[in-house]
């Protein structure tokens, strides 16, 4: 399918979507939402990947949400377009694969909440970040809220928050934002290396590590221990059986 806001390839199982609206600085609006919410069907539905990299064009990751597109928005209209949102960067926290974000350069606003939805973000070293909205009478909409709070601590998502700081990718780093900060050249090609190294392990253990970990934030500290010995023991006599076979005869695991 061709799309007019997002570029997709694949290789070797690893799929890249780079928002590519560079003219706009790959700000985020209703077209993006539904053809992200296209692309996001068809892997669903295929075993065309094992993990997905989600980047941008140009200077930008993404720059915000579309502002010429909600300035005339009604309340109505600005609940359903922060509803669709949420929606999407759901998916991407729950997607049955990997989401890294590679953060080539601004997010701010709504490019910031996409890659906080995103499983772990490598920066480059020109990113910047911030969440500006009240700048503009504004808050975020598309769950920033409350994923900067829960990722970063309550104290550095305020300060963010209610001052609309920029902070560079060091400082992004620093407070947890981001897990690796790279040259930008090298951006991609690291992201890229991590991804091939997350391929080989069991691809059933990263899938179970993904839906453990993220229900169990949402759970209390019991019932997340209670998911993780059930899909623990789940393990035994499939992947892990093959897994620990070829650690204790010193050959490659056949996945």
């Amino acid at each position: 399918m061709n799309y007019t806001s997002i570029r997709f390839e694949s290789q070797d199982q690893i799929g890249i979507v780079t928002l590519n609206r560079p003219e706009a600085l790959n700000a985020l609006h209703s077209v993006f939402f539904h053809e992200a919410g296209l692309l996001f069907d068809d892997l669903e539905r295929s075993d065309l990947i094992k993990l997905l990299i989600i980047t941008g064009e140009g200077k930008a990751f993404a720059a915000g949400a579309d502002i010429s597109e909600m300035v005339n928005m009604t309340q109505e209209q600005g609940m359903e377009f922060s509803r669709n949102g949420q929606h999407f960067f759901n998916r991407i926290e729950h997607a049955p694969f990997p989401v890294i974000a590679a953060v080539n350069g601004f997010a701010l606003g709504g490019g910031c909440e996409l890659a906080l939805a995103c499983d772990f973000r490598f920066s480059s070293e020109k990113a910047k970040f911030g969440q500006p909205e009240v700048n503009l009478g504004m808050i975020p909409g598309f769950a920033g809220t409350q994923r900067l709070a829960r990722l970063v601590g309550s104290g550095n998502a305020l300060h963010l928050l209610y001052t609309a700081s920029i902070i560079d990718a060091e400082e992004a780093y620093r407070i947890g934002l981001v897990q690796k900060v790279f040259q930008h050249d090298w951006l991609l090609d690291e992201t890229i290396a991590t991804a091939k190294l997350i391929l080989s392990k069991g691809p059933e253990s990263i899938k179970k590590v993904k839906k453990v970990t993220r229900k169990g934030l949402t759970m209390d500290f019991a019932s997340g221990c209670a998911l993780e010995t059930k899909e623990f023991g789940n393990q035994f006599g499939n992947e892990g059986a093959e897994g620990m076979r070829a650690f204790l005869e010193k050959r490659t695991p056949q996945w």
